[in-house]
């Protein structure tokens, strides 16, 4: 039960629930010699009864002045789903829309649509542990992996704060994986990067993370929100001298991610409904069984100690009400 309590010294009060059985509490009146009556087995069961009551009244009290509660607590679930790690680009460019200008009254920017179609993905993602992270010039830590629905809700809702000149994907890759680092192994990870840009990999930067997304086990799902009229991660270049990472950075890093040797899947998104698409694909593909802990908070049960013993209390109050007086 995990049960514990603040002030240990008041358990000391518990000697105090044996009166009981020294004092009966209830009127003694004078009567004659009984010995020769019949047992009463009625009475005896009412008078153990109350001297019973009494002693769970006492004993609630103490407990509730000691401050008795059920600690924290981690349960073991069993439900379907992944370990999820969100990554968010947050460069200028998410902010302009997916034809590539400022939204107006009838666009949506990228970094809106993406958010909005994230916020329903978790909704329905009702057993995954997941966490997010976003990154620009550098990586910035959101969340960690959690269970809880409404703070990672509120975590992508912070995603909307004010974006940075440049895109840093290396690093924002090596943050999301740092995420499973010390967690169980007990169902799919993933990462699931959203965004409108690449930048080169710095080659140490590609070994090491070559390294962990092997160590980690970890599958890679790739959203890139395409601008109208920009390269997109499948096209070959048509001039040789722009076959290379600086001239076309996003179609390196898609060469990069498929030679992980993870299980890799990349979409492009020219539209809000295509990303919405994307987003329901992975919803779909990751839906494996999905072992994971359920922290369970502290329980404070002084109030319900007090409750018992108020409501043995007035039993004891009714039984004294209703003893017999003599009058003689």
């Amino acid at each position: 039960m995990n049960l514990a309590v603040d002030s240990p010294w008041s358990l000391a009060g518990l000697a105090l629930a044996l009166l009981p059985l020294v004092r009966q509490g209830m009127r003694l009146t004078p009567n004659a010699y009984l010995s020769m009556l019949p047992p009463d087995p009625v009475s005896t069961a009412v008078s153990v009864s109350l001297r019973l009551i009494a002693m769970a009244a006492i004993i609630g009290l103490v407990l509730g002045m000691a401050g008795l509660h059920r600690t924290e607590q981690s349960i073991e679930r069993i439900g379907h789903g992944a370990h999820i790690v969100i990554l968010l680009d947050r460069s200028n460019s998410m902010d302009d829309s997916f034809a590539g200008r400022a939204p107006n009254g009838t666009e949506e920017s990228k970094s809106a649509a993406a958010r909005r179609l994230l916020a329903d993905f978790v909704a329905q993602r009702k057993t995954d542990l997941i966490g997010v992270a976003e990154y620009s010039t550098a990586p910035l830590f959101v969340i960690p992996l959690t269970e809880n629905r409404h703070a990672v809700q509120a975590a992508i809702a912070a995603t909307a704060t004010p974006a940075l000149a440049y895109t840093h994907v290396g690093k924002g890759l090596g943050m999301a994986l740092s995420f499973f680092q010390n967690q169980p192994a007990t169902g799919s990870r993933i990462v699931l990067l959203v965004s409108d840009g690449a930048a080169a990999i710095e080659p140490d930067s590609e070994q090491k993370l070559r390294e962990w997304f092997k160590q980690q086990n970890v599958r890679l799902y790739w959203i890139f929100l395409r601008t109208a009229n920009s390269p997109g991660i499948f096209e070959k270049p048509s001039d040789p001298r722009d076959d290379n990472a600086q001239a076309m950075p996003e179609l390196y890093l898609h060469k990069f991610f498929s030679g992980l040797g993870n299980a890799y899947k990349a979409y492009e998104a020219e539209s809000p409904n295509a990303l919405k698409e994307a987003i329901d694909d992975i919803s779909r593909l990751e839906n494996l069984p999905l072992h994971y802990l359920e922290r369970m908070p502290r329980q404070d049960l002084s109030d319900g100690c007090y409750l018992l013993s108020a409501v043995l209390i007035f039993i004891l109050s009714a039984a004294k009400f209703c003893e017999v007086r003599d009058l003689s």
